[in-house]
């Protein structure tokens, strides 16, 4: 969680949102554990789409500071680096996965197309 000194956590709700909000962070975890729990930076560039490259890294690192995802770096050339999420970002896809059967239920009775 990027911390601000000026902000401080009132309650364990907004310290998990903190965490997981932004209109990123979550998507990369639900793409990842979709993916058999491994993607790699490129992967997840083509999977968001709409991210710029500075974007993305950022948030990779967020996750990655809250331990959220596992930063894997191999040593070859061209370099190699693979993101997982870690047993405690896994204890979130449950969550995950009920906010987005709300959203999905939500865009059906507004007729929305994604």
């Amino acid at each position: 969680m990027a911390k601000n000194n000026s902000d401080e956590v009132v309650c364990a709700l907004d310290y998990a949102f903190r965490r997981i909000g932004g209109k990123h962070k979550a998507r990369i975890m639900w793409y990842i554990f979709k993916k058999n729990n491994v993607l790699r930076y490129g992967e997840l560039k083509r999977m968001i789409g709409n991210i710029t490259p500075k974007m993305l890294t950022q948030t990779l690192r967020e996750l990655e500071e809250d331990k959220l995802i596992n930063r894997k770096v191999y040593a070859q050339v061209p370099p190699k680096v693979e993101y997982s999420l870690t047993q405690t970002g896994m204890e979130l896809i449950p969550f995950l996965d009920h906010v987005g059967a709300w959203g999905r239920k939500q865009m059906e009775k507004e007729n929305y197309t994604a």
